[in-house]
């Protein structure tokens, strides 16, 4: 992945489709406060997975998505001053 102008890569989640479960992953250049979060394609925010502040690196986030119905779900990391939105599969 290409650096990003404001720090934050969020890379393709792992395996997609999934079922149920998936790893998000994201990186970070510097240490600053990180929200990622899943929602529904209508924008309704299903899960926060991370709210607080993170080191510089790269980090894996498990999501559980077992209780939901297949379809595509969103996930968006909120850091350094930029959204990031990428599109997740989930087939049952």
């Amino acid at each position: 992945a290409h650096a990003h102008p404001s720090g934050v890569v969020l890379h393709p989640n792992v395996p997609n489709p999934f079922n149920p479960t998936t790893k998000l992953v994201y990186s970070l250049n510097e240490e600053m406060p990180v929200r990622l979060s899943v929602h529904d394609m209508l924008g309704r925010e299903l899960a926060v997975l991370v709210d607080g502040l993170r080191p510089a690196g790269r980090w894996e986030v498990l999501f559980e998505g077992g209780g939901l119905p297949s379809g595509t779900y969103l996930y968006r990391i909120q850091a350094g001053g930029s959204v990031h939105t990428r599109a997740m599969t989930l087939v049952k």
